[in-house]
């Protein structure tokens, strides 16, 4: 008997991530007379093609009852099986059927989101068509979200079994890692909801549409290959993914990343972390607390070399104190596997070569790179940088009058926080005369390592760089009265002044919870404040931040002759 296909669309109740629309569409997959399932957690939808000869409408619906506690509401449609439409395409501008609208934003992450939303406030129909990461791109899915929330808990189980007070003897701690992960499963899909899919859920003219998207000109977008789309002005807003190194053998031994990494539901043997700058610092410390053997292979002198020695030299010290081995100046050269192991031939300092033997993972955090290669950015002469960056000016435009840039996928700093400005300022500079720039002189960012590293400005080495006469003054936490009451007077606060206005332009801290007090450091530089200004304020006893003021104060004198109460 021939196969007669119909598809029907349900409303699907209960779906809060991914893993239900997975689990949905392998129970369905598997029922007699199911030809192909396709469910989609943000959208609610699911869409069924199913042969009538064995099964009928209804059929499916009580099939999709029976998986779990997910239920089929109302608003059941039938569909060509033919249809050229998108299966996850929220459609709510009127112009859908034209396929043409005001802005096209290609991206779903912070950038993007953040275009969309003043898209919205200016009465703008607007496409958002991601591809990869499920909408909210990195930060909420696999990258500050999960990493912060996996941190938190490392840093409970550290504190646990580690006490700074000789009067406190901590008694140890039982780990459940599994429960660590679910527990981050559900925050990720939580806030993944609540803080993009339901802000955006009643904008009127705004189309979201999952699919990969390619240039064909500076006005029209190819969808996965068949449906195109035109827009007045185009934001990318792409993001950017693990840089993997082109090493002989890696991609035979089955490394992780960041993203597969934080989805291990069983805790690994050991780790082997290729590369040391902030996001493998972060992610050694935390799997090092929740008990786990880490080793760090780094192909530079130190760990976190963007930032200058006497920082790397208190967090390496802190980091060896726990165990964690680090590896300076070698160089993997070849992976190969052992059975369960896996061989990592290395060049060692001295030059010569020697192998270690991984019985755990191996995890690439070796950067970033911009997520550039699929757009077709040949075919509209779009300019980048050598490493792939599109490169936007202040005001986030391209070399292409009406195509803009915004977040990690830019040459710009790469943090959600700066992406959430840069998508809301292309948007505004898209379609307004007046032009706004995005200012990174005080940009704050933090270091989530223990302790935490912070900074905003200048560093000494920039300002020489930059030819700014300036003045150092570093206040080592053995002089803060709140680091000695608790016992922990691990790193320093370090102020840059320009020494010809006084006026502050850069700080580093690490400390810890240093990040607390970077914010406050930031609006200084912003709007100008004198060290003196510093020195002069008041600060509440027996805090961090009061660190600032004495950091500020010890320019020209010596620390450790002031009181309390020094002014």
């Amino acid at each position: 008997m021939p196969v007669n296909k119909e598809s029907v669309i349900l409303k699907i109740n209960g779906m809060t991530c991914s893993g239900c629309s997975s689990h949905i569409e392998k129970d369905m997959n598997k029922k007699n007379g199911i030809i192909s399932s396709a469910v989609n957690h943000q959208t609610g939808e699911g869409k069924f093609v199913y042969d009538t000869n064995k099964i009928s409408n209804q059929d499916v619906i009580n099939a999709v009852n029976s998986v779990g506690n997910y239920s089929v509401i109302n608003g059941i449609e039938k569909e060509d099986c033919c249809s050229s439409s998108s299966d996850t395409t929220i459609t709510k501008a009127s112009n859908k059927e034209k396929n043409q609208f005001d802005l096209i934003v290609i991206g779903g992450g912070s950038a993007a989101f953040s275009a969309a939303i003043k898209a919205e406030s200016l009465g703008l129909t607007t496409l958002m068509v991601n591809g990869g990461l499920d909408f909210g791109g990195t930060c909420v899915n696999v990258g500050c979200v999960p990493s912060k929330n996996l941190i938190r808990a490392a840093e409970t189980a550290y504190h646990a079994t580690h006490s700074n007070f000789k009067g406190i003897k901590p008694k140890g701690v039982e780990i459940d890692f599994t429960q660590i992960i679910k527990d981050k499963k559900a925050l990720v899909a939580t806030l993944q909801q609540h803080k993009y899919m339901d802000v955006v859920s009643d904008f009127k003219n705004l189309t979201l549409l999952k699919g990969w998207a390619e240039f064909i000109d500076n006005k029209t977008i190819l969808v996965d290959g068949k449906d195109t789309y035109t827009a007045t002005n185009i934001i990318i807003a792409t993001g950017a993914t693990t840089n993997i190194p082109n090493i002989e053998g890696l991609n035979k031994v089955g490394y992780l990343t960041n993203v597969s990494l934080f989805d291990l539901e069983e805790k690994p043997k050991s780790l082997t972390i290729m590369g040391a700058g902030y996001i493998g610092l972060e992610i050694a410390m935390a799997y090092n607390r929740l008990g786990v053997k880490v080793r760090i292979i780094e192909f530079t002198d130190r760990p976190l070399r963007s930032q200058t020695n006497d920082i790397t030299d208190v967090l390496e010290t802190q980091m060896k104190s726990e165990g964690i081995e680090i590896l300076p100046n070698f160089r993997a050269i070849k992976f190969e596997k052992d059975g369960d192991n896996t061989i990592i031939h290395c060049k060692c300092p001295d030059g010569s070569t020697t192998q270690i033997i991984e019985e755990g993972h191996i995890v690439v955090a070796t950067g970033t790179k911009p997520n550039t290669s699929k757009l077709g950015l040949e075919n509209i002469d779009l300019k980048i940088s050598e490493r792939g960056h599109i490169l936007v000016n202040e005001k986030m435009e391209t070399n292409i009058s009406n195509i803009y840039a915004a977040g990690d996928v830019t040459n710009t700093p790469p943090f959600v926080y700066t992406a959430a400005t840069e998508g809301n300022t292309a948007v505004n500079n898209a379609f307004s005369l007046s032009k706004n720039n995005v200012d990174y002189t005080s940009l704050p960012w933090v270091v989530f390592t223990d302790p935490q590293i912070a900074g905003a400005g200048m560093d000494e080495i920039e300002a020489e760089k930059a030819g700014i006469p300036f003045e150092i003054s570093k206040l080592d936490l053995i002089h803060v009265p709140r680091a000695l009451a608790a016992q922990d007077t691990r790193g320093f606060i370090k102020l840059i002044r320009n020494t010809a206005t006084d006026k502050l332009i850069g700080a580093r801290v690490i400390a810890p919870e240093g990040g607390e007090l970077i914010q406050q450091l930031s609006m200084a530089i912003k709007f100008g404040m004198t060290v003196k200004d510093l020195a002069e304020s008041f600060y509440p006893y027996l805090t961090l931040g009061e660190g600032i003021k004495l950091a500020a104060i010890t320019y020209g004198k010596d620390v450790s002759k002031l009181s309390c109460c020094a002014s």
